[in-house]
């Protein structure tokens, strides 16, 4: 009886802890498809202006992301939308 207490708190602990990590979803692969077509045929260094996930104008820098070059916002990536 003890061992099926235990396997049943186990399975809704992982059941709860799944729930939580699905609602942030999976973190982003690579930069996203605006900041790589915003410096599309520049040069590493150019500086650009794209527009943002959310619609708000990102300003940045054309870096080496692995092998793409992609628009490195001024001041680091921008925050996560408000989810309330």
């Amino acid at each position: 009886m003890k061992l099926i207490k235990r396997w049943m708190l186990m399975a809704i602990l992982a059941g709860g802890a799944l729930g939580a990590s699905a609602q942030n979803g999976p973190p982003p692969d690579g930069p996203p498809p605006e900041a790589v077509a915003a410096c599309k045929g520049k040069a590493e260094g150019a500086k650009v202006q794209f527009t943002g996930r959310h619609g708000e104008t990102v300003s940045g820098t054309c870096r080496k992301a692995g092998v793409v070059l992609a628009a490195m916002p001024e001041g680091g990536p921008p925050p996560p939308p408000d989810h309330q």
